[in-house]
């Protein structure tokens, strides 16, 4: 199996850059699953329906999300339709909109002779650094392996935190456990991609798909206000400029070991 997995797609520029690089890397790669994740898709902050159907027709089959999953007008609505494949962090508060696990076939659209072939998509969040007191991750996958783990062979987390400590800490703690560990959140693309040695795919964090020139996403100028003099500033998207895309392509043997984890990372136009 083959995946392509973009890092949090941020506002309209993240969105273009995945509609400008996705077929270039279908035709290079041939995934035959991509995933995104969503959580900045409206503006930066949040999910909304409009902006869903645009990563679809470009090609995404499958959205994750974090601690902004459930922003925007529509999120309860979209994490509760089972239609749309689309998860949160499974350990965030009981109760909330969405699930934090999906089983996705490979074969939709197929006859039901073929090979009935399903990933399984789990998303967390961590517990350092983030301004909600969010449930165990740790407890939180176990009881999820427990319950989906003989479904399939392939396992992808999204692990959306804050600490490379942290993010570590799960990564090897799943390795042989899942397919792969792939880190979100932080917009900021690090250099650790490599496979554990039982065979998880492991990379702290993929990077945004978004403005290239930013802090992490926004305008640049307000952050000087925030961080030199303290000073509470507006956090826009920045929406001119050339957009950065990142994102990971993993290739799994049918034991759903990762094989293979490259980085992928690009700059265009706007």
């Amino acid at each position: 199996m083959k995946l392509i997995i973009f890092g949090d797609v941020v506002g309209k520029l993240g969105r273009e850059g995945v509609k400008r690089m996705l077929p270039l890397w279908q035709e290079k790669l041939s995934p035959d699953v991509v995933i995104a994740n969503v959580e900045n898709i409206a503006h930066g902050k949040g999910i909304g329906v409009s902006q869903l159907d645009e990563l679809k027709l470009a090609g995404v089959n499958i959205f994750t999300g974090g601690n902004h999953s459930f922003t925007g007008k529509n999120a309860a609505q979209i994490l509760n339709d089972e239609t749309v494949p689309i998860v949160r962090p499974a350990n965030a508060a009981e109760g909330l909109p969405g699930r934090g696990v999906l089983i996705y076939s490979l074969s939709s659209g197929k006859t039901e002779s073929e090979t009935d072939d399903k990933l399984l998509v789990i998303n967390l969040i961590g517990q350092v650094g983030m301004r909600q007191n969010y449930d165990s991750p740790f407890h939180e996958i176990d009881r999820i392996l427990e319950k989906f783990g003989n479904e399939t062979p392939y396992k992808i987390v999204d692990w959306h935190a804050e600490a490379t400590s942290e993010k570590e800490v799960m990564g090897w703690y799943l390795d042989g456990k899942v397919s792969a560990v792939v880190g979100t959140h932080t917009h900021v693309p690090t250099a650790d991609a490599r496979v554990l040695p039982k065979g998880t795919g492991y990379i702290s964090d993929i990077g945004m798909v978004g403005p290239h020139d930013s802090i992490i996403g926004v305008e640049i100028e307000p952050a000087f206000k925030r961080f030199k003099e303290q000073l509470p500033s507006p956090m826009e998207v920045a929406e001119e400029g050339p957009i950065e895309v990142n994102a990971v392509f993993l290739e799994l043997d049918g034991a759903g070991r990762t094989l293979k984890i490259e980085h992928l990372r690009q700059v265009v136009s706007s």
